[in-house]
């Protein structure tokens, strides 16, 4: 999987399409991650204590890791992602501007 923690990334299919935010969390095993501000749900929430008010809370649920682009840095554009060889060391480089990602 090529999408990390942090890259800014761009949704490209569902209902969220053309939304964009940072990458919250990475699940590779299951191949999604968790994207800031996209496929967001409402959970209620009982509450815990007796003097407790009950709740409705928003939360960002996985989005399958085919359905996202890196935002290239120097364009703003959606961009596929390559990985290559400098100094001995992997780095993850887009493929429209070359442009190597931190």
């Amino acid at each position: 999987m090529k999408i990390k923690k942090n890259d800014k990334v761009i949704v490209m299919a569902g209902k969220d399409k053309g939304k964009t935010g940072t990458v919250t969390l990475a699940i590779p095993k299951e191949n999604k991650v968790i994207v800031e501000g996209v496929n967001m749900r409402k959970k209620h929430q009982k509450p815990r204590r007796g003097g407790q008010q009950g709740q409705i809370v928003e939360k960002a649920l996985p989005i399958h890791v085919s359905n996202v682009m890196l935002v290239d840095p120097k364009s703003g554009k959606p961009t596929r992602v390559g990985i290559e060889r400098k100094n001995g060391k992997r780095a993850r480089v887009t493929k429209k501007s070359k442009s190597e990602l931190v």
